[in-house]
């Protein structure tokens, strides 16, 4: 098959590598696949210069499913014939029944499980109460000192425990988390580009990883999604579903789809090192690329404009705690 477009790479916060802005996300895609489409849309995404996969053991809290996604990759990436330094991948360290369930058998269970030996990068996340930031950080250097991974972010975290995560990093000399996973797109915009997490991505401490910006489908159309979501943070899902018209209305006068409105906008943010998406065919991740070219075509600016309408959270997670009560 042609290549079409090359994905550019932008770096994913300070010391940490450079990965192309798609990333390929694993909740529930893997697994909602025939396994010929996974390893074709597994070749496309390497040949397209965007083999950078975010892949995680769904195991405990509320995603106690044990799903086979993890395991269902590892024998897709080896049947496309990608080599391990052919690809990049982001695993996921969890915090619901930690430390009970420490990093280090976390780390055995999910590596073993996908058939590697060694992460890039992990996201560490998914809290509901009360932590121990400095052990995290403790546990993750250690993590790092095996050679299972080398740099790390975090997933939805309070600003108070990144900025101690950050603190007692560099007071201890080891490796601070390099880039935030948040929930960022059109609708939902304020833990990224509020009081909280903005001033360290123009500060240059992070990089912005932007999740679940079609809002499981929603507003890439799917108005009902079969499929199990993520959380509906501030309870605004009804505003988001009929926000969907607007958008579509968008991106037809920019000459885009609505995903590729979407995936343009993450994109324009400078802060932005990448884009977490699930798609379930080579059509689908074709068709967002064409998001690279309406960047290009339009300019972050004019896109930050024609989209400002759509901000929907602005009183949800102003302070930076997490979660907010819905």
């Amino acid at each position: 098959m042609a290549l079409t477009q090359t994905v550019p790479t932008r770096p994913l916060g300070p010391g940490g590598p450079d990965v192309p802005v798609f990333s390929l996300g694993s909740w529930n895609t893997w697994d909602r696949m025939e396994f010929d489409d996974s390893v074709a849309l597994i070749a496309r995404a390497a040949q397209a210069g965007a083999a950078f996969f975010d892949v995680a053991h769904y195991n405990m809290g509320p995603h106690a499913e044990n799903a086979r996604t993890d395991i269902i990759f590892g024998n897709a990436v080896r049947e496309a014939g990608l080599a391990r330094a052919d690809y990049r991948l982001c695993g996921k360290l969890w915090l619901w029944e930690y430390p009970t369930t420490g990093f280090a058998d976390q780390m055995t269970t999910s590596l073993e499980r996908i058939g590697i030996e060694k992460a890039n990068a992990v996201v560490v996340g998914d809290y509901m109460g009360p932590i121990d930031v400095r052990r995290i950080v403790d546990d993750v250097a250690a993590e790092i000192a095996a050679g299972r991974f080398d740099s790390w972010g975090v997933n939805n975290w309070a600003i108070t425990d990144l900025r101690l995560a950050l603190d007692h990093a560099a007071a201890q000399g080891l490796t601070p988390p390099s880039f935030a996973q948040l929930k960022y797109g059109l609708v939902r915009r304020t833990m990224a580009e509020g009081s909280s997490y903005k001033p360290l991505f123009e500060a240059g401490t992070l990089a912005l990883q932007a999740s679940d910006i079609f809002e499981g489908g929603i507003l890439a159309g799917k108005l009902t999604p079969a499929r199990k979501i993520g959380a509906d943070v501030g309870g605004i899902r009804e505003r988001i579903v009929a926000a969907y018209p607007e958008v579509a209305r968008i991106a037809e006068a920019l000459g885009a789809t609505p995903t590729q409105l979407g995936i343009a906008f993450a994109l324009a943010n400078p802060a932005t090192a990448n884009v977490l998406f699930g798609v379930s065919s080579v059509a689908q991740f074709d068709d967002n690329l064409g998001a690279l070219d309406l960047l290009e075509r339009v300019g972050a600016g004019a896109l930050r404009e024609a989209t400002a309408g759509l901000w929907l959270d602005r009183d949800v997670n102003a302070d930076g705690t997490w979660p907010a009560p819905s």
